[in-house]
């Protein structure tokens, strides 16, 4: 893509008035010839922003020239030690690679990345030597999310800081079999809770999250929790990376919020993992366009000082049409290459650029930089962005992948997969590193080269340390220290226990008529953050717009269409809610932020994100891993449950099977309630582990599964077992009679429909069912996991019984369990449940239906779970053999017209 030059509205234009026009054109070259391009520039804008007023119908061009944004006469002055920060650049260089080395010898061999940090050194430098506030510094500290590839540069400094060891860089990639624990081989927060503060390697999510992390920061400023206003969030990305739906998706977003406290710093070395990112275009356009319609202020650094010169003798402009019409494959050949060929190559398809280097040699040639890897153009950029208001900024930063380690790697396909160097490569980089290590020391263990570190007094760490200082302290870290909060009393639970009296109401309603009395605790209600991608009325949430408002920090300077009803849309910059739209990535994004603020800043939130269930763990499972590893606490509550319960929306809303794949994430505690009181107790739970200060692991996730069918309510039995409920399961009807017995198990919706079966085992066959709500089938499971690997491990201990099993025993009969999600669900027990046991479950996709019908079809209805119990029964010879049968023709459980459980409906 080069410079859109063209005018769309016109079609063969032919100009009225040369000669004027030429004038013109005349005018614009004095005014750089006498006052630069910067200003040039800005007469340009504002002459099109004033022919948008006057309609003129010129478009804003979407690419600007294959040069740098910012000219050289408007360069912020450099203000360090440029020789200095240098030679420990080349330092941090040289043990990040001999990191990644050593992490390949023999019987170790775990890999590691070279190139990218290579690639991108200058760029975290500048920052980390004059940009990266630490957490001390008075206005607070930045957020920074590190590119993951990159991570052993991130390392190879904080070795020269002191922060870690060379027994650490060791243990790369290592962190269990390494004496005394090694580093991990990405941002991993939860691997390195003292370090990291952002996992960034599951590419794409990086930038998302930093998006939202900037939202955050102007959210906690504008409703007045906390002054995070001269805060900055820098993310750095890979050009490969923003090929990602995630990293462009919600560009509007940071665009719309005006989040100038926001940079993204693209590290475009022009390659993916494996390959070109646009052989035959220009990535850099691509992305400068795409940013600038999204309303991003860009600012492209695409050559080093060296070629300021040419470019100030190209008077015709033949060198900057040369870089305009070159395509990146071309750009990477040349740097794997010499300087003959790129002076044969790249300056002489034009006679005229040819002659701009005739008097420069090969290796001058050769040494035209990219912009990338110089530090004043960076500098420059750096300091631009965070000075721009109104907008967030993007910096396109033009490198090499693999800059410095040589020709076996600069701009190679498969840099990405090169884990070692030669012991030739190991000399030639030491070379071009200036690194005080002898020929000998590398021969005499080509696989183990030695770091290099001068010392703590050495002048050079001395100044690295008090750039440190003068910035508020090292970067990364990650601090849990934070505002305690005082968790809400007896009260604001009360409406739980109550129950809905004769008015039948959907578990989804009761969760938010909770939230709304919790949203009202004082000193702690407005820690709350509730989270909505889209159709807040449909979870009757729009009950919180009057009061709680909708969170826009523009506010609300329209006339809502819906002003006359009590429950209208309130947009205000001291809103509570975040309201997302049609956007679970966005709201997943929001919510790890949110629930990540007490580590970044401080200052607890508690993030409520309510979801149709089905568009949860499964279409953003990735990012609930990203989240889990940053340590993200809140409440994910997965609405329209069920693969029968919203059966009239069909079969991508019918949710299967969200508590398996939930109970996969480790982080994710995970409950299907059937009533509202034991909403009350989970959520009761889940604050006082995550917020209360006294659980051993608090960073986690608890993620309810809540329905849209109406039903009565109870109240909260008398005594109610809550350590069952919080547990995962309680007897919730003990069996009337003293026929064969029976042990039926259930959990959310399905909890009436034990119920149901327990009144027809009673009344048609004289059984005896116990009904027993399963709160929590993955808790079940994990408490007995941890049991089995107790007894396996210390067989001579006395031995650890499952909780479920310890609940169980003594029960007699079958156990018969059902639920409205697949088999797999209520099996997650299977091994512990003291007893024959048999699971009904709704496999397959879901369809659009009545409620009953749906559940006749897949035979997890009452009258199923019946005909199961009698088949159980009668092979243990406790009723008649023929029972079962007839109890199928009785409840004509073949005909889905004949179903009765449940409501009608279904819909949404």
């Amino acid at each position: 893509m080069t410079v859109n030059d063209q005018d769309p509205y016109s079609v063969n234009n032919i100009d009225s008035d040369p000669e004027e026009t030429a004038e013109w054109r005349e005018s614009l070259d004095q005014l750089v010839a006498a006052q630069g391009h910067e200003r040039a520039r800005e007469i340009m804008l504002s002459l099109l922003k004033r022919s948008k007023d006057l309609h003129v119908g010129v478009p804003m061009v979407p690419t600007t020239d294959y040069i740098n944004t910012i000219s050289p006469e408007n360069e912020a002055e450099f203000p360090g030690d440029e020789e200095i920060e240098r030679r420990y650049r080349a330092w941090v260089r040289w043990n990040a690679a001999v990191m990644v080395h050593r992490a390949q010898r023999p019987g170790i061999a775990v890999g590691g990345h070279l190139s990218s940090y290579a690639s991108s050194a200058t760029l975290f430098e500048v920052g980390f030597n004059h940009f990266f506030r630490g957490q001390d510094h008075p206005g607070g500290g930045d957020q920074v999310f590190f590119q993951g590839h990159a991570s052993p540069g991130v390392y190879a400094r904080a070795f020269l800081e002191g922060r870690l060891s060379a027994d650490q860089l060791d243990g790369f990639r290592q962190e269990k079999s390494h004496a005394g624990g090694g580093l991990s081989s990405y941002p991993h927060p939860r691997l390195m809770p003292d370090f990291w503060q952002f996992p960034t390697v599951s590419m794409g999510l990086g930038p998302i999250n930093a998006i939202y992390q900037a939202q955050l920061n102007k959210y906690l400023t504008n409703r007045g929790i906390k002054d995070a206003s001269d805060q900055h969030v820098w993310a750095f990305l890979g050009d490969g990376e923003m090929d990602e739906v995630e990293s462009r998706g919600q560009l509007q977003v940071a665009a719309n919020e005006k989040l100038d406290n926001l940079t993204f710093v693209i590290n475009a070395n022009l390659q993916r993992l494996d390959g070109p990112v646009r052989g035959n275009g220009k990535i850099i356009q691509e992305l400068e366009s795409y940013f600038r319609g999204a309303g991003w202020n860009v600012i492209k650094v695409i050559w080093g000082r060296e070629w300021d010169d040419l470019l100030a003798r190209d008077t015709d402009g033949a060198l900057v049409n040369l870089m305009n019409q070159t395509p990146d494959g071309d750009y990477q050949t040349y740097k794997t290459e010499n300087g003959a060929y790129v002076r044969e190559n790249f300056f002489g398809r034009d006679p005229r650029t040819l002659e701009l280097v005739k008097d420069y040699s090969d290796d001058q040639v050769w040494g035209l930089k990219r912009g990338g890897h110089d530090y004043r153009k960076v500098y420059a950029a750096f300091k631009a962005a965070v000075e721009h208001k109104g907008q967030p900024t993007v910096i396109i930063a033009k490198t090499i992948k693999g800059y410095g380690l040589g020709p076996s790697f600069e701009g190679r396909n498969a840099t990405h997969q090169m884990k070692k160097m030669t012991l030739d490569n190991l000399k030639a980089f030491r070379d071009a590193m200036r690194i005080p290590v002898s020929d000998a020391q590398l021969e005499e263990n080509p696989y183990l080269p030695p770091y290099f570190n001068p010392g703590a007094e050495d002048e050079t760490i001395r100044y690295l340390h008090e750039r440190r200082r003068d910035l508020g302290g090292y970067v990364p870290e990650r601090r849990a220290k934070y505002t305690q909060l005082n968790l809400p009393d007896d009260s604001a639970y009360a409406i739980s226990k109550k129950g809905s009296g004769t008015q039948e109401v959907a578990t989804t309603m009761a969760f938010v008529r909770l939230l709304k009395d919790l949203l009202r605790s004082k000193d702690f209600g407005h820690r709350i953050v509730p989270i909505i991608p889209d159709e807040a009325r449909t979870f009757g949430m729009d009950a919180f717009f009057p009061n709680a408002k909708i969170y826009n920090p523009n506010g609300q300077h329209y006339t809502s269409v819906d002003r006359e009803l009590l429950l209208a849309y309130k947009e205000s910059p001291q809103g509570q809610i975040i309201h997302v739209g049609i956007n679970e990535a966005g709201a997943l994004a929001a919510f790890t932020n949110v629930g990540t603020s007490y580590s970044t800043q401080g200052e607890p939130l508690i993030p409520v994100y309510v979801f149709y269930s089905m568009f949860g763990f499964q279409r953003t499972g990735d990012a609930l891993w990203a989240a889990g590893d940053q340590m993200a606490r809140g409440f994910l509550i997965g609405a329209t449950a069920g693969r029968t319960t919203l059966t009239g929306e069909g079969l991508q809303h019918a949710d299967g099977h969200s508590p398996l794949l939930a109970a996969t994430n480790p982080a994710v505690v995970q409950y299907d309630p059937a009533y509202g009181y034991e909403i009350g107790h989970i959520v009761r739970a889940g604050l006082e582990r995550m917020y209360g200060g006294n659980h051993p692991d608090p960073n986690v996730m608890y993620y309810l599964t809540v329905y849209n069918e109406p039903i009565v309510q109870p109240a909260e039995p008398e005594g109610v077992d809550v350590d069952g409920i919080v547990r995962g399961v309680y007897k919730l009807r003990a069996g009337e009679g003293d026929g064969p017995k029976a042990q039926l198990l259930a959990s959310g919706v399905s909890v009436p429909w034990a119920l149901e079966a327990q009144h027809l085992l009673a009344q048609d066959w004289g059984v005896s069912a116990d009904v027993w709500s399963v709160t929590s089938w993955g808790e079940l499971r994990r408490d007995g996991l941890a049991a089995e690997e107790h007894n396996f491990l210390y067989p001579q201990q006395e031995k650890q019984v499952p909780y479920v099993t310890r609940k169980f025993q003594g029960s007699e009969g079958p156990f018969v369990a059902v639920t409205d999600y697949s088999h797999a669900v209520p099996d997650m027990i299977r091994q512990f449940v003291p007893g024959e046991y048999a699971t009904l479950g709704a496999d397959g996709f879901g369809f659009s239906d009545t409620r009953p019908a749906a559940r006749r079809f897949f035979k997890i209805d009452g009258p199923s779970m019946v005909v199961r119990t009698l088949e159980l029964l009668a092979a243990q010879g406790k009723v008649d053999p023929n029972a079962p049968a007839w109890a199928i023709e009785k409840y004509l459980l073949h005909d889905v017209n004949a179903g009765t459980t449940g409501s009608a409906g279904g819909e949404a």
